[in-house]
């Protein structure tokens, strides 16, 4: 049985959606006599940066959720975050789903969150120990619980793109949940965001809200959720790119991914440096090394692999090409 109060749903003019109100201004604090500055948080935010030797994260605040109809920007995109008993989406369950709608244009510029979701899911097993103390979901938070698919798939079924934040993790899982996740198009902001360009150290999410100037309260499905979105959109970079704009052009390219079968024992470590994955068959892909390449670098790899690896003009490796809709499933 659903727990209402665990939940909340915004999306538009839906029946059972209700818009959060934008929070009222924070009123400065009065001014006393003796005291003639008035504390300014920001203000010292920026003093302390100014002098090079400090630097301040800012708490992370999530936007406010306007009407669909209010945002003029043509596309929608959906971040989804799950959290689940394990690492196997064939034997695993998702306890938790956050999802944020929000609008963009073609050209990549983030518009307005339009909708929020959030639920928790009483797994068929107690939740290991080990996901207890990551998460900090437990077994009383999820009793009796049950995520609304119904919402669920208001929120996903008009979106033009699906992002995660590891892609190839989260969509076995979302398909399994609903299957308005399985035709649209997916993107992954770990793969498809070169962050070292753009100044970054890393692409783990805590590194990424950190370097941005935020902290957030991590690991909750949708908080990640309003933290990955903050991130996407803040320029970033000596050119000051933003990285959701990088998304939205990989995203649709079209790649091909190319298995390495029947390759020389001895060329794995070959193969491992040049980034070829090994596929040990169990989800449906060959039992082989592979890559995954643009379009425009496929005679380039084809050669490599004929030259270096086979060593044999006429050798026609296993390929597939995807689009958004394809990539990231679970059995390619």
């Amino acid at each position: 049985m659903k727990n209402a109060s665990a939940q909340f749903d915004l999306f538009d003019e839906a029946p059972g959606y209700r818009e959060v109100p934008r929070p009222a201004p924070r009123k400065p604090r009065q001014q006393h006599a003796g005291r003639p500055d008035v504390w300014d948080d920001e203000g010292a935010a920026h003093r302390l940066e100014e002098t090079g030797r400090y630097r301040v994260l800012r708490k992370l605040v999530p936007r406010p959720i306007v009407p669909r109809s209010e945002s003029p920007f043509p596309r929608l995109a959906v971040l989804v975050d799950t959290e689940t008993t394990g690492l196997q989406h064939a034997k695993d369950e998702v306890i938790e789903i956050g999802a944020i709608a929000f609008t963009y244009d073609d050209d990549g510029t983030v518009g307005d969150v339009v909708g929020v979701f959030s639920g928790l899911r009483q797994p068929s097993d107690p939740i290991p120990p080990e996901i207890t103390r990551l998460t900090g979901i437990t077994d009383d938070m999820v009793a009796g619980q049950q995520i609304d698919m119904a919402v669920l798939d208001v929120l996903i079924e008009p979106a033009d793109l699906v992002i995660a934040h590891n892609a190839a993790f989260d969509r076995p899982f979302c398909e399994k949940l609903t299957p308005s996740f399985i035709p649209k198009a997916w993107a992954c902001s770990v793969s498809e965001i070169r962050w070292a360009d753009l100044g970054f150290e890393g692409n783990k999410l805590g590194y990424l809200v950190g370097q941005s100037g935020f902290f957030h309260e991590g690991h909750r499905a949708t908080d990640d959720c309003h933290a990955l979105l903050e991130v996407l959109a803040r320029p970033a970079g000596e050119g000051r790119a933003v990285p959701f704009a990088e998304l939205l052009r990989s995203s649709a390219r079209s790649r091909v991914r190319i298995f390495a079968e029947n390759s020389p024992f001895d060329m794995k470590d070959q193969l491992k440096a040049r980034g070829y994955r090994w596929s040990d068959g169990s989800d449906g892909r060959p039992k082989a090394w592979w890559v995954e390449v643009d379009e425009e670098t496929y005679e380039d790899e084809l050669r490599y692999l004929r030259t270096d690896i086979y060593r044999w003009d006429d050798a026609e490796p296993l390929t597939m090409r995807l689009t958004a809709q394809d990539r990231f499933r679970a059995t390619g």
